[in-house]
């Protein structure tokens, strides 16, 4: 974390996005003593040894950064206690052993294991069935907020058993891993583009959306991380402050419309800061995704108009069938 004090609002139970903490190890410099906030039910520490995670502090956290930022991610471990009383020679052996990140799938670790459904707020609008991969609790909450019932289902659930709930939508969520190893999930994904069921896809969705059309996806150097990433809606040339967790990317041209399987492509939003692919959006079928976090969980609520954008691909739908 490169902010230099971390922990000053505690933790509470009332802005979990999960339910439990992901990281394996959590690094910061100056943990605060106490925290001083009205909503906080307990500490950051407390939090991370209940939950069985390894933290370190006292650590120039920028200068890791800038460390990072010109050699791009690297391996890493922290330990503590038993474990750190072995000889180094073995807990480096342990550290450069790890797997790399290029060919993990890890989506069916973080999905949920049973489908469970948060019901529409008032009228309900629309069915939507969400594919977790890693989804945030901000999400359904979004689409609940807008009229939609929400069946969220696991990773491993097949075409066949999202189509028979006659969704008006699908989506896919965010996620860790390789999406060159989501042959299920891009598999799952073409079924429901040939069905043209409308599709909204987000961070590791929107890489299912770009190999599901045949494009490729490639690992990020510099991996994007924060909440105050540029990104351009190339539609109207607005400039949205967005949020950013991904070190994947899809490979599509930016300066042209594609020709793929499912009709025409394009490039909807890129990053300014480098020009990755941020947005993919189909003009021939009801699919759309974003490379980024519109939930605003955490982060600014630049992109929130997108869940609105799939309420009116699914109305629109609907009235073509009607």
């Amino acid at each position: 974390m490169t902010a230099p004090h971390i922990g000053n609002t505690g933790f509470n139970d009332e802005d979990d996005e999960s339910s439990r903490i992901w990281v394996a190890g959590y690094v910061v410099r100056d943990p605060a003593v106490r925290p001083s906030s009205w909503r906080s039910t307990g500490t950051l520490e407390d939090a991370l040894t209940a939950q069985d995670v390894v933290g370190i502090c006292g650590i120039d956290t920028r200068a890791l950064t800038r460390h990072l930022r010109e050699r791009g991610s690297m391996k890493v471990g922290v330990f503590s206690g038993a474990a750190a009383a072995r000889p180094v020679a073995e807990l480096l052996s342990q550290v450069t052993e790890q797997p790399a990140m290029v060919g993990a799938a890890l989506a069916a670790e973080v999905s949920t294991d049973q489908t469970y459904v948060v019901p529409a707020q008032g009228e309900r609008r629309h069915r939507v069935v969400a594919m977790d991969l890693g989804i945030k609790g901000m999400t359904p909450e979004l689409m609940a907020e807008r009229g939609i019932e929400v069946h969220v289902v696991p990773q491993s659930a097949t075409a066949q058993e999202i189509l028979a709930l006659e969704p008006d939508g699908v989506f896919m969520s965010n996620g860790p891993g390789d999406p060159a190893t989501a042959t299920h999930e891009i598999e799952v994904l073409r079924q429901v583009l040939d069905a043209r069921v409308p599709f909204f896809g987000i961070c590791y969705g929107n890489q299912m959306l770009g190999r599901a059309l045949g494009f490729g996806t490639y690992k990020l150097k510099y991996g994007h991380r924060g909440i105050n990433q540029p990104v351009m809606d190339r539609a109207t040339g607005k400039v949205e402050v967005t949020a950013h967790n991904h070190g994947f990317a899809v490979d599509a041209p930016i300066d042209r419309e594609s020709e793929t399987h499912y009709g025409r492509v394009r490039v909807s939003h890129v990053c300014l800061n480098d020009d990755v692919v941020e947005g993919l959006e189909c003009l021939d079928l009801p699919a759309f995704s974003v490379q980024y976090h519109p939930e605003a969980a955490a982060g600014p609520h630049d992109s929130a108009y997108l869940f609105d954008r799939f309420v009116d691909l699914m109305s629109t739908s609907k009235g073509e069938s009607a």
